[in-house]
């Protein structure tokens, strides 16, 4: 699973993604922009979310629902390869993730199903990052 979590007092969404990214792997990331921002300086401009899902969650308690906003981001100072902080975590590639079959999960010796939304937004946020390496190589 990408990491994730809630957003806190006073942090706007990119602000909390970061965070999380950061939290749960150890890297620093950017989000990568989806479509350029509107020609004016205010009021402030957030890069908007790939897409925006809504998630019925029950479990002890009462049952509710989550509002995931879901931004593309890119590892920086190029370690995309690098091993994540935590050993339980790994790098999924695109060839993994088209054999539509379970993944290893890393530090378990198990593996594990990929949910389908998962699987189709992962693909999706790994063109998005080889556009945007392509872009950013091209310059202005």
């Amino acid at each position: 699973m990408p990491p994730g979590g809630h957003i806190e007092p006073d942090e706007d969404p990119v602000e909390a993604v970061l965070r999380e990214i950061k939290e749960e792997t150890g890297f620093a990331a950017e989000v990568i922009s989806i479509r350029p921002s509107e020609q004016f300086s205010y009021p402030e401009q957030l890069p908007a979310p790939y897409t925006i899902l809504v998630e019925d969650i029950s479990g002890p308690g009462e049952s509710h629902q989550h509002i995931d906003m879901i931004y593309f981001c890119r590892v920086l100072g190029g370690n995309n390869g690098a091993p994540a902080t935590d050993p339980t975590l790994r790098w999924v590639g695109q060839e993994e993730l088209k054999s539509n079959g379970p993944l290893d999960v890393a530090g378990c010796g198990v593996s594990a199903a990929v949910p389908e939304d998962v699987r189709l937004l992962a693909l999706i946020a790994i063109e998005a990052g080889q556009l945007a390496a392509e872009n950013a190589e091209e310059g202005p």
